[in-house]
């Protein structure tokens, strides 16, 4: 707040300090008139007009009355692509009317987030048939649950209408009606600046005079601009100055100590809303500078200024009590630069809802100094705890599954859509009286999660420490408060899909395997890390009528419902053919012509081993699959040599030879997908023969704990990018 704003008085523009140079007189008295008329007609306190400038797409501020302007220097410019109410007004063509602050942060949270008070805009375009010249706003009290009535629209439009005539006949006359200057400062009529040196009772009849003198608090007023325009026998008193050298300077800088950046929200707060702000601010810029109690009570036409003695707070801006840190400070704005950075691309790799919670916890906490974090889930109409971290053990269960209409901040930041920040636990109690705390010194942010104008929940950033909030920080808090809830529904969305996938697979997959006399079996499904932890590797064991026993074994390409989906049908086909006594090669070229009739645009890869428990005699059929293991009842342990033809689903005159071997009592047979042996840059061999010795080490009994120890030791060193399946026959 260190530049003086631009003067005018009642629409004409008498002078305007900028570095850019004259702006052009016509076009500069046009939008001067039209800001001072819609303010009026609309009932507002302030507004103002946007205006294309000579570089594309970009909108630039070229009036504004009713606030001071270096207060706003963060929006006088405006990209059109912006999610911001200008740039849509002016993007589509269509008015923009926000009623309240509720309404404004469903819509537009960026705006929200830096100017996070209650107040009412309304923007309308200014156009002239297909020529756009710019946007028209005006700001008002709010009318929470009103929408803005239709004479206020009319009325509106009709001055957005007047203004592009305006500028549609400077253009016809060879006029510049582009903006590349600073914004003008223009007075209301209501309102004119006291001149310096006019008079202590000037504006104020001399009782009401008297009765302020009285006050022992410092007492001023200052017009919509920031001027002051009155000053009461203490203040001169306080700051050591007569009224006249008071009179008619900008209150920050005839007050320099106010004008320091931790100040700057309280005078936007006051500026564009009508509700009291209250803050403690020290005199001075040395660390022993006395402290002061400061009020603002705002009014359409000014704001009165009370200012007394204060003992020092418990609590206020970092950068007030230490000049260059805090708020203010660019180092410590730009070392936590990279960590929301970090958070936004992290958020983009997790997919279940603890991984997200996870890495908000990780990235979010220490780039803005938070201790604790709380995540609530929106279930129907009650917010869940789903992450805490940081809070007393058991302090959050009281709010678990609090519904939508209990007044807690929790809730209310969702509801309303609005971020609430509370600078300490002070002003926390103070805002929700007899709410449970779980400590007395700290901070506390309350962030909406909404994805896509959806409620997702909301969580809660907590501070060991009092601080503040600087508008950057609730900017960038509120974005990646957006970015969490994407990532939270969509990993709502995966571990629905997923659970219907795993109820899938588990359907599709043997519940149980046969027990039988001479032969015992075992199978092992293991899910992929990627993907929805279901894929196409099937194991299967059937009791023939004929009375041998058939083991199947089959992976279909790729993974995914698709491929769980073929898999059931493959399975189901085998099972078939096994049933009505086919032999291995009848099974095995049958289940080939399903899959080309069905053409799922899937293959895949199988092994048919028919075995005689009693006898122990096998014959064995292989469409494209891994070569099977044989433990002998010695601890000797091969890869057998079966002969095969080409996986299923590719050729329909496909052969597939028959194998014959024997299995000795006490010997095991092992049948898997390739997921167990395959490592991505690595020869499938290498795998197998890793499996082949972790099998020749394994006790064969039991028979359970074989296959577990060949899960955890050929599995364990692996990043499972495929399901993987096992099965396992022992001659007992």
């Amino acid at each position: 707040m260190q530049c003086t704003p631009p003067r005018a008085h009642a629409g004409v523009v008498t002078a305007r300090p900028d570095n850019n140079g004259p702006a052009p007189d016509a076009t500069a008295q046009a939008v001067a008139r039209a800001t001072v008329d819609v303010v009026a007609a609309v009932g507002g306190y302030a507004g103002g007009v946007y205006l294309r400038s000579g570089t594309p797409d970009l909108l630039l501020l070229a009036a504004i009355t009713g606030l001071p302007a270096p207060l706003f220097r963060p929006w006088q410019r405006m990209q059109v692509n912006r999610p911001y109410p200008v740039a849509e007004a002016f993007r589509s063509g269509q008015a923009v009317h926000l009623s309240d602050a509720e309404s404004a942060m469903r819509r537009f949270p960026q705006l929200m987030a830096g100017m996070p008070f209650p107040f009412a805009s309304l923007y309308q375009p200014v156009t002239a048939g297909r020529e756009r010249f710019g946007v028209l706003f005006a700001l008002r009290q709010v009318t929470p649950g009103l929408p803005v009535a239709t004479p206020d629209r009319e009325r509106l439009r009709e001055r957005a209408d007047r203004l592009a005539r305006d500028l549609a006949a400077l253009a016809a006359a060879g006029a510049p009606v582009v903006w590349e200057s600073a914004p003008v400062a223009v007075y209301m009529p209501s309102a004119p600046p006291a001149p310096a040196g006019a008079a202590g009772s000037a504006g104020a009849a001399g009782g009401a005079r008297e009765a302020v003198d009285r006050l022992t608090q410092a007492v001023l007023s200052a017009d919509r601009q920031g001027r002051i325009g009155f000053v009461n026998t203490a203040a001169e008193e306080l700051f050591g100055t007569t009224g006249s050298r008071l009179r008619g300077q900008v209150l920050w800088e005839a007050l320099p100590w106010l004008g320091h950046p931790a100040y700057e929200d309280h005078f936007r707060a006051v500026f564009l809303s009508t509700e009291p702000v209250h803050f403690a601010a020290r005199r001075g810029r040395h660390p022993t500078g006395e402290w002061l109690s400061v009020d603002l009570y705002p009014a359409p036409d000014g704001v009165t200024v009370t200012i007394s003695a204060t003992p020092e707070p418990t609590y206020a801006p970092p950068s007030a009590v230490r000049p260059g840190a805090g708020l203010g400070s660019p180092a410590d704005r730009a070392s936590a630069l990279y960590r929301p950075v970090a958070l936004a691309i992290a958020l983009t790799e997790a997919v279940t809802a603890r991984q997200v919670s996870a890495v908000v916890t990780e990235e979010l906490l220490p780039a803005f100094g938070g201790r604790q974090l709380a995540i609530y889930l929106l279930d129907e109409r009650h917010l869940h705890l789903a992450w805490e971290t940081g809070f007393p053990k058991g302090f959050l269960d009281q709010f678990d599954g609090v519904a939508l209409d209990v007044r807690l901040p929790g809730v209310e930041t969702l509801t309303s859509g609005r971020p609430l920040f509370f600078e300490s636990m002070e002003h926390l109690a103070a805002a929700y009286p007899g709410l449970p705390l779980d400590a007395s010194v700290g901070a506390r942010a309350f962030l909406p999660l909404i994805a896509s104008g959806r409620p997702v929940g909301s969580c809660i950033l907590g501070f060991d420490q009092p601080r503040g909030f600087s508008p950057e920080e609730r900017t960038v808090l509120t974005a990646l408060a957006g970015l969490i809830a994407q990532a939270l529904e969509r990993a709502r969305r995966y571990d629905s899909e997923a659970a219907l996938a795993r109820g899938l697979q588990a359907a599709l997959l043997p519940h149980r395997l046969p027990v039988l006399e001479h032969v015992q079996t075992v199978g092992r499904y293991l899910p992929g890390t990627a993907g929805m932890d279901v894929g196409g590797d099937w194991y299967d064991v059937i009791e023939t009528a004929a009375g041998p026993l058939a083991l199947v074994i089959g992976d279909v390409q790729g993974h995914g419902v698709s491929a769980a989906a073929t898999m059931g049908q493959l399975r189901s086909a085998v099972r078939a053919f096994a049933l009505t006594g086919s032999t291995p090669e009848q099974v095995m070229s049958g289940t080939n012509q399903l899959l080309i009739d069905l053409d799922p645009g899937q293959f895949a890869s199988c092994c048919y081993v028919v075995l005689d428990p009693v006898s122990g005699a096998a014959a064995a059929v292989r469409a494209g699959h891994p070569q099977p293991l044989l433990r002998h009842p010695d601890g000797r342990t091969e890869v057998l040599d079966l002969a095969g033809g080409v996986v299923l689903g590719i050729d329909p005159q496909a052969v597939y030879p028959v194998t014959e071997l024997r299995l000795a009592t006490g010997s095991v047979l092992a049948l898997y997908t390739d997921g167990l042996v395959e490592v991505a840059g690595t020869d499938i061999d290498l795998g197998v023969e890793r499996l082949r010795m972790a099998l020749a080490g394994a006790s064969p009994t039991p028979l359970t704990e074989m296959a577990d120890r060949l899960i955890a030791e050929a599995g364990s060193a692996l990043d499972r990018p495929d399901d993987t399946a096992l099965l396992l026959a022992s001659r007992t």
